[in-house]
């Protein structure tokens, strides 16, 4: 499992995640970003290309050694540092108000305590900062969440902790955030997997 997860499954996420059909979603998510930025779930830098001009550095959360690895080329093509800060989202090396804005995408689904997570997040994230997300999820027909909950048991053991079926609004609220923006809508692919949210959420006072 270990040779899976640290090396092959950085791979084949960055193979699965770097298509052009998700090129418009990921540009759209991170239009708004602006100076100091913390991107948890980091991955191969495939949102690099996208940083607006207002972006001034971004500090990276990413586990897998491999993935970092892929994202060389990425990182060293952009005019701005971008340094890794840590291996896990649910405990943040960052001062308390550290950053302007908060990225995420398709990194929540797999988070194992996802509570801790956004609490970090809350914690690191300036008061008047951004929490800005591109995530699947839950669907809201019935009838594919049901489906969603019957296949994530099998889904999470074959995508190493990916959930297929997290109502990611409800809980993003819940780490503590109040939503600003969100769309909802089914994208390309399985509709278990293609249920998007995309956001922005602020500190809730």
């Amino acid at each position: 499992m270990g040779v899976w997860r640290d090396r092959a499954l950085p791979w084949l996420t960055d193979v699965s995640l770097r298509g052009h059909h998700l090129g418009g979603l990921r540009d759209e998510t991170c239009a708004g970003l602006h100076g100091r930025v913390l991107e948890i779930g980091f991955g191969s830098g495939l949102n690099v290309r996208f940083y607006p001009d207002a972006v001034d550095a971004v500090d990276a959360v990413e586990p897998a050694d491999v993935g970092w690895r892929l994202s060389e080329e990425r990182r060293a093509s952009q005019g701005r540092p971008i340094s890794r800060t840590g291996l896990d989202g649910q405990r943040i090396d960052a001062a308390d108000a550290s950053y302007d804005a908060v990225l995420s995408t398709f990194t929540l689904c797999s988070i194992p305590q996802l509570e801790k997570a956004l609490a970090e997040l809350r914690r690191v994230l300036r008061p008047d900062g951004r929490f800005v997300f591109l995530e699947h999820g839950r669907a809201e027909a019935e009838s594919t969440a049901r489906w969603q909950d019957r296949l994530n048991p099998l889904w999470v053991r074959i995508a190493d902790g990916c959930n297929m079926n997290r109502p990611m609004d409800r809980l993003v609220e819940a780490g503590g955030f109040r939503i600003a923006e969100l769309a909802r809508f089914r994208h390309k692919g399985p509709g278990v997997l293609a249920q998007m949210f995309r956001g922005v959420a602020e500190r809730a006072a």
